[in-house]
């Protein structure tokens, strides 16, 4: 069995849910996309694509075609989810949200923030989403239409938690002048989440920051920071920047996924 990171201060080993942030290692991919490689839009052979989302399933104890995922497209649009559908079927979306068991929500990410959420309803079943929160989505507002498609469901405001996964950390994740003039533009607040570069006309951006900030203005109580930077463990993650910086012509995706025991 693959093993994958769980977040104690988002959910204890008791909870009613099972919910993982997985890595780069244990899968059957090779090369480039070593070895957990869950993207099906990457030109990873597709029957290592399977064998590792199968693999995943198993790992959160749901058969494998209840492990679902979307065509992310860095939106705000979040999708109430009662049913698999086909791998080809796959709706674009960037965030999910269900109360049925069976069902694991799965982000891909390699770089961006996959977030995981935990709510109640209020007779105690669980209410649980997932968002694949890069700079465009969360500015956009995909953690916002997570929280408001967990309420519109039953969750009640005050329970729900999140956990924002591994992803770019801001000494890794320096940004120029025309990101800055976006978020300072939409709020001057934005500010904080910026730090000095040694490049001109350039800035460190706090991606884990700023999704902190926009789940608690939402009235999130409880968020948890996994702490892990992306680009800078290259041998546990995958990473789109670490990409770039080194000329190769495609990478892998992590996956982070979490189910209703």
């Amino acid at each position: 069995m693959i093993s994958f990171l769980s977040d104690s201060n988002f959910l204890d080993a008791d909870a009613k849910v099972v919910h993982g942030f997985f890595g780069r290692r244990g899968g059957i991919s090779t090369g480039l996309y070593g070895s957990l490689n869950c993207g099906m839009g990457t030109k990873d052979a597709a029957v290592n694509v399977i064998h590792n989302r199968n693999a995943v399933a198993d790992a959160l104890a749901v058969v494998p075609t209840g492990l679902v995922s979307v065509k992310q497209v860095h939106s705000a649009v979040c999708l109430y989810v009662d049913k698999p559908w086909a791998k080809d079927e796959r709706p674009e979306a960037d965030a999910m949200v269900t109360d049925r068991r069976g069902l694991a929500l799965g982000i891909l990410t390699a770089d961006c923030g996959p977030v995981l959420f935990h709510g109640e309803k209020a007779d105690g079943h669980p209410v649980i989403g997932a968002a694949h929160a890069g700079w465009g989505g969360a500015f956009k507002g995909i953690l916002e239409a997570t929280v408001n498609t967990m309420t519109g469901h039953g969750a009640i405001p005050a329970t729900i938690r999140a956990s924002v996964g591994p992803c770019i950390a801001q000494k890794s994740y320096e940004v120029g002048n025309e990101f800055i003039a976006r978020f300072l533009d939409a709020d001057p607040a934005n500010e904080h989440f910026f730090k000095d570069s040694r490049k001109a006309d350039h800035m460190m951006f706090d991606l884990a920051g700023y999704i902190a900030s926009r789940l608690a203005q939402v009235g999130v109580r409880q968020v948890s920071l996994t702490g892990i930077d992306t680009y800078a463990h290259e041998n546990d993650y995958f990473s789109f920047r670490r990409t770039t910086h080194k000329g190769e012509p495609d990478y892998g995706r992590q996956i982070s996924a979490i189910a209703i025991r």
